[in-house]
């Protein structure tokens, strides 16, 4: 009988095991399609010259020596990490006062949430036009508003995507207005886990609203804010569609991300191969920048159990 049984939940293991993988099947083997096998395909590409029309070399690192004396990448990564320091902590600081915001008991906390996070379903092609049309000399909004209240005198305008110091201000407020809402719900989801007990108390002690924030709120949504930051940094690293249809990297490439960069030198140059580097370039500094920032995390909070 002990044999028997033993067989039966042998048999019964190698059926569900089975089973699982018949499941899991479909899953891999998408991913192995779509994922992997490009990721494997990328960094052979990257180890070669290799132009869409031409022959392929195999070169080694080459690819990967070039970027080291290539200014035109340095300016890239430059203008990338420009952005990601423009875009970052405003999108944090916006997503948490919104978050703030919509979770407070009024009627209209409803609409709010939506009016908040309704920006993010537009497509990029959709929020860039948009951006266009309101930053746009003598016909655009914000002239228009500078001008009625008489910081724009007459005759005089501001040419918002000609003057780099602009272009970026522009593309910095179009991104943040494009994609707050979701680091919004990330916010307001950890504000909704907080105890109502937790304010009760505070108040009980005399604290007031402001000490409320500083105290409990902020401290309880340091996970959420490490998470936040996390995802947009990776993001505005790899920022592309907003730049190239507001500006196309201008005025004079001074707004050109890396993004951008590898996308000319992979499918205008046709040198696939140097483009192929640089993406894994680009995805090894994701990667520190991840590191980065966990050990930031972890560091804390180790701080705070201590």
């Amino acid at each position: 009988m002990v044999g028997e049984d033993r067989d039966l939940s042998r048999s019964r293991k190698i059926r569900d095991m089975v089973t699982g993988l018949g499941l899991c099947f479909p899953f891999l083997a998408l991913y192995t399609v779509f994922t992997i096998w490009p990721v494997v395909q990328g960094l052979y590409v990257s180890l070669h010259k290799w132009s869409l029309m031409g022959k392929v070399k195999f070169i080694g690192l080459d690819n990967y020596i070039k970027f080291l004396s290539d200014q035109k990448f340095v300016d890239a990564l430059k203008h990338t990490v420009i952005f990601v320091g423009l875009s970052v902590p405003f999108l944090v600081i916006m997503a948490l006062i919104l978050a703030l915001f919509a979770n407070r008991p009024v009627k209209i906390r409803r609409g709010l949430r939506i009016a908040y996070y309704l920006p993010s379903i537009i497509s990029v092609s959709v929020a860039s036009f948009i951006a266009k049309y309101m930053f746009a000399p003598y016909m655009g909004f914000v002239n228009g508003i500078l001008h009625l209240t008489g910081l724009l005198g007459p005759g005089s305008e501001i040419q918002w995507l000609i003057d780099t110091n602009h272009a970026w201000a522009v593309v910095t407020i179009m991104t943040v207005w494009w994609t707050v809402g979701f680091s919004m719900l990330l916010y307001l989801s950890a504000l909704q886990e907080i105890s109502p007990e937790i304010y009760e108390a505070a108040e009980i002690d005399g604290a007031a609203k402001w000490q409320q924030l500083l105290s409990i709120v902020l401290p309880l949504l340091k996970p959420t804010t490490y998470l936040i930051v996390m995802l947009q940094i990776i993001a505005s690293f790899k920022v592309f569609g907003q730049i190239q249809l507001i500006t196309a990297g201008g005025p004079a490439g001074s707004t050109k991300p890396l993004i951008q960069y590898i996308y000319e030198t992979g499918f205008t140059k046709n040198n696939m191969g140097y483009a192929a580097a640089m993406s894994y370039v680009l995805f090894a500094i994701l990667v520190v920048c991840t590191l980065i920032q966990k050990a930031v995390q972890k560091r804390g909070e180790m701080k705070d159990e201590a």
